[in-house]
């Protein structure tokens, strides 16, 4: 991976280039991302999670893989602009992961570059380091969202607009697949990831351990092409006039597809982590 500094200031082009990517809400909500990195917790190595101590000190795993969404609110216009394009990637229909769009400003695949040269990097801050790892852990966990993956056409889902059960407010796709399926079930991050873990099984873990990218990237892809209900233009679906309503049918489809993503995302954020600290000696994170 190119190692180079991060956080230099980008040009206007990003601010122009945003209206053009997939998605702006963060993938999982806080829910998802909280039990993907419990289920990433549990599953690092010893030396791996010691060496996230070195660089988080007392702050959990958990509070970590959200931090980035939470930053938003942040008037600094990194968080704000820069970083808004790095939790997803573009790649149209029909396309392989090897011609996934990169636009100027970046997307979650070359922002896992950048973040992964800061740990390796020693002339890298202990600030520094924490950022990357907590961007690291959360744009793992976007990737497993195949909405995330999107095509370039509807920014991921937010444009395709639905009714959610009884809820008289819209929402759009994006929201379901993000929040929307996880919070029916009414269960706390702890409730769930204990839930999920259950179930996961031994050869799950071996099958699914896999800390390359493209994998994650081409799975959500594939998912990305069957998750849509009907918005044909000439029924005029998933717009303000004639959201697509979805109810318990959707919910029964493709919760066990998002609860297997999250499953996943987090064998793969132990498996990137492990991957990632195997080759930095823990002398590079404490340097400051």
């Amino acid at each position: 991976m190119k190692s180079h500094r991060l956080f230099s200031a980008l040009g206007s082009a990003i601010i122009a280039g945003l209206a053009l990517l997939p998605a702006t809400a963060a993938a999982w909500g806080p829910l998802g991302h909280r039990v993907t990195a419990d289920i990433a917790e549990r599953n690092v190595s010893g030396d791996t999670r010691a060496k996230i101590r070195l660089i988080l000190g007392d702050e959990l795993l958990e509070e970590a893989s959200t931090w980035p969404d939470e930053e938003r609110s942040n008037p600094d216009p990194f968080f704000g602009t820069t970083a808004a394009p790095w939790h997803y990637v573009t790649l149209p229909d029909g396309r392989e992961v090897d011609d996934l769009l990169h636009p100027e400003e970046g997307d979650a695949a070359t922002a896992l570059e950048r973040f992964t040269a800061t740990l390796h990097d020693p002339a890298a801050s202990r600030e520094q380091k924490a950022l990357a790892l907590r961007f690291i852990v959360h744009i793992v966990s976007d990737l497993h969202n195949p909405l995330h993956v999107g095509d370039g056409t509807d920014r991921g889902g937010n444009d395709v607009v639905v009714a959610w059960f009884d809820d008289p407010a819209p929402k759009n796709l994006h929201w379901v697949w993000d929040e929307g399926m996880l919070l029916r079930q009414q269960l706390s991050w702890t409730e769930y990831t204990a839930r999920l873990e259950r179930r996961l099984s031994p050869e799950e873990i071996i099958a699914w351990w896999d800390a390359d990218p493209d994998t994650w990237i081409a799975e959500s892809a594939a998912l990305r092409t069957r998750i849509y209900p009907d918005r044909s233009a000439e029924r005029g679906m998933g717009t303000q006039e004639s959201p697509v309503r979805l109810s318990w049918q959707y919910l029964y489809d493709w919760r066990p597809t998002v609860e297997q993503r999250l499953q996943q995302g987090g064998v793969r954020v132990a498996a990137y982590l492990d991957d990632m600290f195997a080759g930095i000696e823990a002398e590079t994170l404490q340097a400051d």
